[in-house]
C-alpha cells in the first residue's frame, strides 16, 4: 500500500519538533526553580518533583503510546498526546498551589513521549534501508538542539516572564505543533495494517519483544553508549563545578562540544547513509566512540586538575560517534518486528529510560568531583555498549536478516516481508 507523505525535509522537521518538546519540558524547568519555590513555599524536595513526577509518568505511558499507534493508527496517537500536552501546559501556567503544579505536570510526562516514540515507527512505515536511515538521522540532528537549549530558553524567559511565561510559551508552541501536524502529518498506518489492542495480547506482544534474541542487545548497546555520554550531562554540576572548578555560567563548556558532537555524527550519518555500506559505518562508529572515550581517561590522567577544553573534547568526539550508530541501531529494533513497531519503539524507549534512571542512581555519589571517575565509568559504558553490539552480532549470524539494512550488516539477502 503507497502512503502519500510529505517532503523527506518537512517530515523530517515535524517529526524532529514532535520529539524535542518531551526532553526540552525537562530541562527549561530548571531557571523557574527558585520562583515557583518562593511562589508555593515549596523545598528542594518538593521541587525535584516537578522532575520525578514527569519522569515517572513518561516511563510508563512510553510502554503503551507505541501499542495504541499500532491500534488506532499513528496519527490520531500523536494528535491526541499533543493535545493532552497542550492541555497540561496551559494547566502548569495556571497552577495555584504545588499539587496542582505536579498533576499537570504529571499529565505533561504521560504524553510526552508521544514524538519520539510513534516518530520512530513512522519514519520505518514510510521508507526503509538508505532512505530511512536518512530520515533517522535529520530527526536525530534536530532533535539533538532541544537539551542544550533548554536551560537557555528557560531562563530566558523566566527572566522576561516569570516562571509562567515559561508553561505559557510551551502551550503556544504545542497548539502551533498541532496545528501543523493536523495539515501535514499522514497516516502511516492504515486500517489493514493495524493490530487489535487487549490487555492480553498487549502483554503477548511484549513478551516476543522481550524474548527476541537480538532486541535486547541491540537496546542495550544504544542505552550504554549514550549513558557514556549522559554520564558528564545527568551529573553536569559535579563535572563542571567540581571536576573543572568552573561557575555557574561556564555549563556551556560541557554542553557545546557534546550537542556538536551529535549534531555532527547525525549530520555525517544523514550523508553516508546508502553511500557506505552499514557494517563499515558502524564500525567506524564504534570506533570514534572508544577513542574518543580511552582519549578521556589518558587526558584525565595526563592533565590534572581537569581544565577545558582538553577535558571536554572527546565528549564531542564521542558524540560524532553516537549519533553515527543511532539511526541504524534504532531500525535495527525496529525491523524486528514490522507488524509492532510501535510496541518495538515503546518497549526501547521504557527501557532506555530505565537504564538512564540506574545509572545516575549508580554513579552519582560515586563520581564526585573526580574527572578521572567520570572519565573511567563513562569508558567502561562505552566498553559495555561495544561488547552489547558483538553479542547482537553473534545471534544475528544464526538467522536470517529481518530487514535491509541487517542484511548489509549480514551480507546476506533480507526476509521477505520486513518492509
Amino acid at each position: 500500500m503507497t502512503i502519500a507523505v510529505p517532503r523527506r525535509s518537512v517530515l523530517a522537521a515535524l517529526l524532529a519538533a514532535l520529539a524535542m518538546f518531551g526532553p526540552f519540558c525537562i530541562d527549561a524547568i530548571f531557571p523557574a526553580f527558585p520562583a515557583i519555590a518562593a511562589q508555593f513555599r515549596a523545598g528542594p524536595l518538593a521541587m525535584q518533583q516537578t522532575i520525578s513526577v514527569y519522569l515517572a509518568a513518561y516511563a510508563v505511558m512510553s510502554l503503551i503510546l507505541g501499542a495504541l499507534s499500532d491500534a488506532f493508527g499513528r496519527r490520531a496517537v500523536i494528535l491526541g498526546g499533543v493535545a493532552v500536552f497542550l492541555i497540561a501546559s496551559i494547566g502548569c501556567a495556571l497552577a495555584v498551589s504545588m499539587p496542582v503544579l505536579l498533576v499537570f505536570r504529571a499529565l505533561q510526562g504521560a504524553c510526552a513521549g508521544v514524538g519520539l516514540i510513534v516518530g520512530r515507527a513512522i519514519v520505518r512505515d514510510c521508507y526503509e534501508g538508505a532512505a530511512a536511515q536518512k530520515l533517522m538521522a535529520q530527526v536525530s540532528m534536530i532533535f539533538g538542539v532541544a537539551p542544550a537549549a533548554a536551560p537557555v530558553v528557560g531562563a530566558w524567559l523566566v527572566t522576561l516572564g516569570g516562571w509562567h511565561a515559561l508553561f505559557w510559551i510551551l502551550a503556544a508552541f504545542t497548539a502551533a505543533l498541532l496545528a501543523l501536524c493536523a495539515r501535514l502529518l499522514p497516516e502511516t498506518h492504515p486500517p489493514p495494517r493495524r493490530v487489535p489492542l487487549s490487555p492480553r495480547r498487549l502483554l503477548a506482544t511484549y513478551a516476543q519483544i522481550l524474548g527476541d534474541g537480538q532486541f535486547l542487545p541491540l537496546a542495550l548497546t544504544l542505552s550504554l553508549c549514550v549513558g557514556g555520554l549522559l554520564v558528564y550531562i545527568t551529573n553536569a554540576p559535579a563535572f563542571v563545578l567540581g571536576a573543572l572548578r568552573l561557575d555557574t555560567h561556564q555549563f556551556g563548556w560541557l554542553f557545546v562540544p557534546a550537542i556538536s558532537g551529535l549534531v555532527l555524527g547525525s549530520t555525517l550519518a544523514a550523508r553516508l547513509a546508502g553511500r557506505i555500506n552499514a557494517r563499515v559505518l558502524l564500525g567506524a562508529s564504534f570506533a570514534i566512540m572508544l577513542a574518543a572515550a580511552f582519549a578521556g581517561v589518558l587526558i584525565a590522567w595526563r592533565v590534572t586538575p581537569a581544565r577545558v577544553p582538553w577535558a571536554v573534547l572527546p565528549l564531542g568526539l564521542a558524540g560524532v560517534g553516537i549519533n553515527l550508530v543511532a539511526p541504524t541501531i534504532n531500525l535495527l529494533v525496529l525491523d524486528r518486528f514490522p507488524r509492532h513497531r510501535g510496541a518495538a519503539s515503546s518497549v526501547q524507549a521504557f527501557l532506555t529510560l530505565l537504564c538512564y534512571t540506574v545509572l545516575a542512581a549508580a554513579f552519582g555519589a560515586l563520581l564526585g568531583t573526580s574527572a578521572r571517575r567520570f572519565a573511567l565509568v563513562s569508558l567502561a559504558l562505552y566498553l559495555a555498549g561495544f561488547g552489547a553490539w558483538r553479542w547482537y552480532r553473534t545471534i544475528a549470524k544464526r538467522t536470517p536478516p529481518a530487514g535491509p539494512i541487517e542484511a548489509e550488516l549480514l551480507e546476506r539477502p533480507a526476509e521477505g516481508g520486513a518492509s
